[in-house]
């Protein structure tokens, strides 16, 4: 295609919003329209012809600062941006047919926090002298004994929590509709004590407290606002996404790679990735065994 075609497929003008039509939700939607100028900035810089989304794939191939993860999020989008302009007549041809995402390892990149971290992290909290210190817990109580995604927190509404039944319904990842789960006794306390003291009536649990978005639903970039300087401090060098991986590590161990009832805890919807858990485990179990096997192998001095 001429450039003059180009600025036109890829214009406001012509597109206003590709994904627009698409039936996902509106943060999916977000996403996908600030992952798509990754691609268009290629396309608008190499052309637009037949091979444009194979040549896109090479080049992420050569970007040694993205991830592989990153780089399939990329390709993703890409490939819904062109079917899509191939749905609505832009282009004659879906140029993304049998072309393939990145191979990428199952195995966890980074591990989740171990039982030594999670209690140096609770006794930290005990000399943390701030007002905040009741959102904190409640934070991590969901993390640490519910195992939530971020997303899930951010979700909740005061409406959710059933005390009396020690049950939430939490809108899990790519659901529509809530489930219920059993809520921890120490869940609960911590919830009940964060209520009481943000004196929250009802609306989204968890509110922003800072000057330009007080009163909003907390995101999950403030989530980790909140939680990273905590491991910050005490040189804790892992996410806020690894209090899930202990919370599945955990149940695991406790339930002897029973991946049924642990799923049933966690919300994973494949246990296939609960294995890939369960592997993790095997092998660090493993170590020493394997260590111990060329232990007569020494290049120090004697």
């Amino acid at each position: 295609m001429k450039n003059e075609e180009i600025r036109k497929l890829t214009s406001a003008s012509t597109i206003k919003n590709p994904f627009s039509s698409l039936d996902v939700s509106e943060n999916t939607r977000l996403e996908y329209t600030s992952r798509i100028k990754h691609f268009i900035d290629f396309i608008e810089s190499n052309g637009f012809d037949k091979n444009s989304y194979l040549n896109y794939k090479r080049h992420l191939f050569y970007r040694s600062d993205l991830s592989v993860s990153t780089k399939n999020k990329y390709l993703i989008v890409a490939r819904i941006y062109c079917n899509e302009l191939h749905r609505q007549g832009y282009i004659p041809i879906d140029i993304t047919q049998n072309i393939k995402l990145f191979r990428q390892s199952r195995k966890h990149k980074k591990d989740g926090l171990t039982e030594d971290e999670v209690q140096r992290i609770l006794n930290s909290l005990q000399s943390l002298d701030t007002p905040n210190i009741y959102r904190i817990k409640a934070l991590l109580s969901l993390l640490m004994l519910q195992g939530l995604r971020q997303i899930e927190i951010t979700r909740l509404d005061v409406e959710d929590i059933d005390f009396p039944s020690k049950t939430a319904l939490i809108k899990g990842k790519g659901n529509d509709d809530k489930e219920i789960i059993d809520l921890h006794p120490v869940t609960i306390s911590a919830i009940k004590d964060y209520i009481k003291n943000f004196k929250i009536a009802d609306g989204a649990l968890f509110i922003s407290t800072s000057n330009n978005s007080r009163n909003k639903r907390l995101s999950t970039k403030t989530i980790r606002n909140i939680l990273n300087p905590i491991l910050r401090r005490l040189e804790i060098d892992k996410t806020v996404h690894g209090f899930r991986h202990y919370f599945t590590t955990k149940l695991l161990k406790s339930y002897r790679a029973d991946l049924l009832t642990v799923a049933h805890y966690t919300r994973h919807k494949s246990l296939e990735m609960l294995q890939v858990y369960n592997d993790d485990i095997k092998h660090k179990e493993d170590l020493p065994h394997f260590y111990e096997t060329f232990s007569s192998i020494n290049f120090e001095r004697k």
